[in-house]
């Protein structure tokens, strides 16, 4: 079976955007692929962190997961942190890639800004523990979105700049799936801005641990246009704030925009917004108690993050060290 490995960072609340453009698709992908979901705690550690909002963030997201519908037994769960191979083959990996790779990354560029020679390492090198993470568990299929495509490029590159260089096939190249039409869930005050964890303004997102009501007047405040909804994708799509409700409709309803469209077109969007809001409650309301019911009880999901972990670390121990042999260190 083909192996899937994903992840999410514990920095802040998780979204809407998370959960439609990955975490629901996990649930489906673990019926057909042998998966691996990984809290990636190290990679928090590129920004500042306060150690106790960063253990409760950690234990938020693997909360997240399982309310969302990642089965803990079926599958391997577990934080990053606690399997030291993925920082020991991040070392190893960054020996065998070349600095005009990582130049390349666009994503430390928009992070750095006009700071970068105040950036620290770990921004930079980001996309080889990421290859770490991947490859550590010889992982074949890797879903991400738009914002991650050109690190798993760089991952499948290093992955075949290794095997070249030590002449195996040792290293899958890992294939993309970007999965759904809502892949890119834009902000609810600005509709050509991704939802983020980070933007100042709460009523940018809907985040996992959002109430009823609370879901309801960040929708009910979510801007718009004057116009009523429009009939074709095409004029949808010059309207962003309107692209972004619909596609969101349609990613909870199942449906295309097209459907949306047939279903709304015509509509002013107080009428529309109203059918968004029963739709996004009855959607989300169930992970969200789902959420709080796992939280309350902290000490379970320590266990099974380390029942994942264990679980984690019985294939990564055994990965690197054939690594190791491949590359010629020594294990007396």
């Amino acid at each position: 079976m083909n192996r899937i490995f994903s992840g999410m960072q514990p920095t802040r609340q998780l979204h809407l955007g998370n959960y439609l453009g990955a975490l629901r698709n996990w649930v489906d992908l673990q019926n057909s692929y042998e998966c691996i979901f990984c809290v990636v705690d190290l990679h928090a550690l590129t920004i500042d962190q306060d150690p106790e909002v960063l253990r409760n963030n950690i234990r938020e997201v693997t909360a997240a997961y399982i309310a969302a519908g990642i089965d803990p037994d079926k599958n391997i769960l577990f934080n990053q942190s606690v399997v030291s191979g993925h920082a020991e083959l991040g070392w190893i990996l960054s020996c065998h890639t070349p600095l005009g790779w990582l130049n390349r990354m666009t994503q430390f560029k928009e992070k750095a800004g006009k700071q970068k020679d105040m950036a620290n390492l770990g921004l930079y090198a980001y996309p080889t523990l990421m290859a770490a993470d991947i490859l550590l568990y010889k992982a074949t299929h890797v879903p991400v979105g738009e914002d991650q495509k050109q690190h798993l490029e760089l991952a499948r590159d290093i992955a075949g700049a290794f095997n070249r260089r030590y002449e195996t096939e040792y290293f899958p190249l890992p294939e993309p799936q970007i999965l759904g039409e809502a892949t890119r869930v834009m902000s609810l005050r600005d509709g050509k801005k991704k939802m983020s964890k980070s933007d100042e303004s709460e009523y940018s997102r809907i985040n996992m641990t959002d109430d009823a009501d609370t879901i309801a007047q960040k929708i009910r405040k979510a801007k718009t246009d004057p116009e009523p909804l429009p009939e074709t994708v095409t004029e949808l799509e010059a309207r962003p704030e309107a692209d972004n409700l619909v596609t969101i409709y349609g990613a909870l309803a199942g449906q295309s925009r097209e459907q949306v469209l047939a279903q709304f077109a015509g509509s002013q969007f107080s009428d529309f917004k109203k059918s968004l809001v029963d739709l996004s409650v009855d959607k989300l309301a169930p992970i969200t108690t789902r959420m709080k019911e796992l939280l309350a009880d902290k000490a379970e999901i320590d266990r099974l993050l380390k029942k994942g972990g264990e679980r984690a670390a019985a294939i990564a121990e055994k990965n690197l060290n054939d690594v190791k042999d491949i590359i010629g260190l020594l294990r007396p």
